[in-house]
């Protein structure tokens, strides 16, 4: 029998949607991201999320903490059997390991870390064009999933020019594209070619790490003082209603509890309105076409 804690968590997980993909795999639309959270940190930050109800973990090679979450899966259980299957775990590619041969090299250090079999989505992690292998990358991308090591295969911070280079070069758009996405950057013209090519939008940065929070002379703050909720929770919301994918990091409790509970109210068409006006011309993050991670 569960008890009041376990139908707790229970709630939270099924209370999170899941997005389809066009693989035909499902991802919870709400994660955790474990970017600057060192490795000997990082167990215990997994371990919460997984107790409040996550049932997604946004991770990378380049944030040197695979260990650590690894750590954290086997410590709960859920890097094998059943509750392996209740989660969706997600790792990126170095960019220094691009290439065909390294990148399958790079996979099984990167299984090994996370003490799992498989994962659920295996990403490059940005497109580089200056040095660009995506096109083999992908291949070995490919190659790991037919061997049922991988399901889902997708992209970080590629621009329309990149993902119809990668198209060209293999014949397939990914699942999902991750993008610095937030309301004073909203990349209208990514989000805009990835609907249009059945490519899901993933967000990280969601709030511009933490900037967005008072943008707009007070938007946000007027919006959640009239739902009583948080402006982390107001602008995690106008996400979710855009369809976005979201992976929001915290290592405290109680803000990883609040930004999974976001579905007990709704934007006006008013107050979603008054966020899209944020649109800004800067990015809190790095250029695609100029940086490489790791």
């Amino acid at each position: 029998m569960l008890g009041t804690s376990d139908l707790a968590v229970a709630a939270a997980a099924a209370t999170v949607p899941d997005i389809k993909l066009n693989d035909g795999n499902a991802i919870p639309q709400v994660g955790l991201g474990v970017l600057r959270i060192e490795d000997d940190a990082v167990a215990p930050v997994v371990e919460s999320a997984l107790e409040l109800g996550y049932r997604h973990i946004d991770g990378a090679a380049g944030y040197n903490n695979e260990g650590g979450v690894g750590r954290a899966l086997a410590a709960t259980g859920y890097n094998t059997g059943e509750q392996r299957k209740k989660l969706w775990l997600t790792t990126k590619l170095r960019d220094s390991q691009q290439g065909y041969d390294s990148a399958l090299s790079a996979f099984d250090d990167s299984l090994k870390l996370l003490q799992v079999d498989y994962v659920d989505m295996y990403m490059i992690h940005w497109p580089t064009p200056f040095d660009w292998r995506s096109g083999d990358t992908w291949k070995a991308f490919d190659k790991l999933r037919e061997e049922g090591r991988v399901k889902t295969l997708g992209v970080c911070n590629f621009l329309p020019e990149h993902l119809e280079r990668l198209h060209d070069e293999t014949g397939e758009w990914p699942a999902v594209n991750q993008i610095e996405l937030h309301p004073t950057w909203q990349q209208r013209g990514v989000v805009e070619f990835c609907r249009k090519h059945g490519i899901a939008v993933e967000a990280y940065s969601p709030m511009a790490r933490g900037a967005d929070l008072n943008a707009g002379d007070g938007v946000i703050a007027k919006i959640a003082e009239e739902h009583n909720v948080s402006p982390a929770q107001v602008i995690l919301r106008w996400h979710i209603e855009n369809g976005t994918i979201i992976i929001p990091k915290s290592v405290h409790e109680e803000r990883q509890r609040q930004n999974l509970d976001l579905f007990g109210f709704a934007l006006t068409l008013e107050e979603h309105a008054a966020i899209d006006k944020l649109d800004g011309p800067k990015r809190a993050g790095h250029d695609p076409m100029k940086f490489t991670y790791a």
